[in-house]
């Protein structure tokens, strides 16, 4: 009995990994097909077969529904910077990016699903405040993650600079990949195209920095 103790904080993280998947899974289809404003918490929480404060257990806010995969993009991003090693800061996190767009991780696809996603967001003026607050939000945390690789306490107007330059550089490549993907042009190279060039403008705007 106490041999099997140490898998069960495991599997019970996996399970909650699984419902809050499948919450937001179901979230994103109602909202797509009918509208962020027109699909309620509790119709969200029938579909899904759970109770509607088991939703809120997981995503406090109904926007949080939607975009659902920013903590794991920030892990991705802090385990990056941790491994480095000799690795400039901005280096580790362009390869990281770059290295995603090649697996094609969901951070980062292109099909016609996002499409409908972003056009769905695009309607509803909560959910675009929403993006725009959480890019500014984003942009911070990572400010911070690159501040905290160098040992510093709190993030420099170099860290700041640069983690607005690569947000506002990731949200550009995206966009235009998806309006690729629209015109049956290939997103990928697209993406990759605009991507580089912002990195390109942020080691120049960067040079000379530790953070380069």
């Amino acid at each position: 009995m106490n041999s099997r103790m140490p898998n069960q904080p495991d599997l019970r993280g996996r399970k909650k990994a699984q419902t809050r998947q499948k919450i937001s899974n179901v979230a994103t289809e109602l909202f797509v097909e009918r509208g962020f404003e027109q699909v309620s918490v509790a119709e969200v929480a029938e579909a899904a077969s759970v109770a509607r404060k088991t939703v809120f257990n997981y995503f406090p806010r109904k926007e949080d529904l939607v975009f659902d995969r920013e903590d794991e993009g920030r892990a991705l991003v802090h385990q990056a910077l941790r491994a480095r090693g000799e690795q400039a800061p901005l280096q580790a996190f362009q390869d990281l990016m770059r290295q995603l767009a090649a697996q094609q991780h969901p951070l980062f696809r292109i099909s016609e699903r996002p499409i409908r996603f972003w056009r769905m967001v695009n309607e509803s003026p909560a959910l675009t405040t929403h993006a725009r607050q959480l890019q500014v939000s984003l942009a911070d945390d990572l400010a911070g993650m690159l501040s905290e690789a160098l040992g510093r306490p709190r993030p420099d107007a170099d860290a700041r600079l640069a983690a607005a330059m690569l947000m506002s550089t990731l949200v550009i490549a995206y966009g235009e990949a998806l309006g690729a993907f629209r015109d049956g042009k290939e997103p990928g190279e697209v993406f990759v195209g605009v991507m580089e060039r912002g990195f390109a403008g942020v080691n120049t705007a960067l040079a000379g920095t530790p953070y380069v």
